[in-house]
C-alpha cells in the first residue's frame, strides 16, 4: 500500500520554480512507475504547473504514448540514453507542455547486464523553447544506484527532481514585455 509518506522539498522547490516562470511540466516514468507523479502531485496546487504524468512501462507503451521510435528500442534497449531522450522529447511535445522529464531503468532485482547492471537508470529532461527562439534541448544522464528495488526507484525519483531543477536553473527568465 503506498502512503502518501513523500519528501516534499524537492517537489516544492520544482513547484514554486514553474509557478514562477509560468511553465508546465509533464512526466514520463517506466522504472519509476508514477513515483514521481505522486511525488509532484503530493504538493498541493499542484494542477497549476503539472499536466500529467505517464507510466509507460512496456516498450509497445513507449512507442504508443510517446512516439519512441522502434529503432530505438530495438538498437539500444529501453534502458538507454537514446530511449530515455525519446521519451522526454514525446511526453514534452505530446502534453504540449514546457518541460518534459523521462526514466528508464533496471530497478532489480533481476533483469540486469554488463552493460547496464540493476539499478542503472537513464533520466532525461526536455524544454520546449518559446517558437522561434532555437532554445529548445534535451539531455539525458546515466546512473547506478546501490540498494534495493526500493532504493533504486526512490534514488531517481529524487535525481529526477534534481536534474530537472538543474535545467531550469540554466534557462533565462523570458524577457518582459511590461515597461
Amino acid at each position: 500500500m503506498m502512503n502518501d509518506d513523500i519528501d516534499r522539498e524537492l517537489p516544492m522547490a520544482i513547484a514554486d520554480t514553474l509557478r514562477d516562470r509560468e511553465q508546465t511540466l509533464a512526466v514520463a516514468e517506466s522504472c519509476t512507475g508514477g513515483l514521481i507523479g505522486a511525488a509532484i502531485t503530493a504538493v498541493p496546487g499542484a494542477s497549476d504547473y503539472f499536466d500529467s504524468g505517464l507510466t509507460t512501462y512496456a516498450y509497445d507503451a513507449k512507442r504508443r504514448h510517446l512516439g519512441v521510435s522502434r529503432e530505438a528500442l530495438d538498437e539500444h534497449g529501453a534502458v538507454s540514453e537514446p530511449v530515455a531522450l525519446e521519451m522526454a522529447r514525446g511526453v514534452r511535445d505530446v502534453t504540449d507542455t514546457t518541460w518534459g522529464v523521462a526514466t528508464t531503468g533496471i530497478a532489480g532485482p533481476t533483469g540486469g547486464t554488463e552493460q547496464n547492471p540493476v539499478g542503472t537508470v537513464y533520466i532525461a529532461v526536455s524544454y520546449a523553447g518559446p517558437w522561434g527562439s532555437e532554445t529548445s534541448f534535451s539531455s539525458a544522464s546515466r546512473y547506478v544506484f546501490d540498494g534495493d528495488r526500493a532504493t533504486v526507484r526512490a534514488r531517481t525519483v529524487d535525481q529526477a527532481f534534481e536534474d530537472l531543477l538543474e535545467a531550469i536553473d540554466g534557462q533565462p527568465l523570458r524577457e518582459s514585455t511590461e515597461p
